[in-house]
């Protein structure tokens, strides 16, 4: 799956500045896996232009980039912006920690690392900086659909019978849930892999896949029309009544 795929909403974004593809493509693992969406930069000059460009909420930028060093483009942050920043290195001297806290790092880690240690980082910082997601609700209600983000289950509710379980797969729950979050909203194929499978090297076409047994699911509930295609784009939710 492209590491520049699009932002998706709803999640804070962390902008990614690293040139080693490898790491670069791990680090955006961890952070989806934890809710987190996330964008890669390969050098100083993209770093800034996708900065500017995206505004992110956090940045993870490595000290040795092509183009414009890390701690250059962290000056040209600084000078627009507070966004926080974590600053990645192989280099482990004092001095470069030091220069990279006195320009306005807001952390600093040094290769090699743990991704979930620093993905843990990130939310620390985000929640300390005032960045961090509001909590989600709890119960997504649309028509007669009724989504527990907490128990990670969906039922059709029926006026003066008891409400009826959806048996979903993880994945199909998870479709389910983006779709039903806004409802109306056309979501792209891409979209959807991104929230729905981000650990997956799934094309987008999978998603029509498993879109089609959700569907089948929902019919034998009673919702039949509850997911529409929209052709050459992707998949919206109408609210069933």
């Amino acid at each position: 799956m492209s590491a520049s795929a699009a932002v998706l909403p709803n999640r804070p974004l962390v902008l990614v500045v690293e040139d080693e593809a490898g790491i670069a493509d791990v680090l955006v693992a961890y952070l989806r896996r934890d809710g987190l969406d996330a964008q890669v930069a390969r050098d100083g000059p993209q770093a800034l232009e996708m900065f500017r460009r995206l505004r992110p909420d956090f940045v993870l930028l490595d000290i040795q980039l092509p183009g414009i060093d890390g701690v250059e483009v962290l000056r040209e942050i600084r000078a627009e912006s507070d966004a926080p920043v974590m600053m990645v290195t192989a280099r482990a001297e004092d001095l470069d920690k030091l220069l990279a806290l006195r320009l306005g790092a807001d952390d600093y880690v040094v290769k090699p690392f743990s991704p979930p240690e620093v993905v843990a980082r990130v939310r620390a910082v985000l929640r300390r900086t005032g960045r961090a997601p509001v909590p989600a609700q709890e119960l997504i209600r649309a028509g007669r659909l009724e989504i527990d983000l907490q128990a990670h289950s969906a039922r059709v509710t029926e006026a003066g019978a008891p409400a009826q379980e959806l048996p979903l797969t993880l994945t199909e729950y998870r479709l389910l849930a983006c779709l039903a979050s806004q409802p109306q909203r056309c979501f792209t194929r891409g979209q959807l892999v991104e929230a729905c499978l981000p650990e997956s090297e799934a094309l987008d076409r999978v998603i029509d896949s498993h879109l089609s047994k959700l569907r089948r699911k929902l019919a034998l509930a009673g919702l039949p029309e509850l997911i529409e295609t929209v052709r050459g784009v992707g998949y919206r939710l109408w609210p069933a009544s």
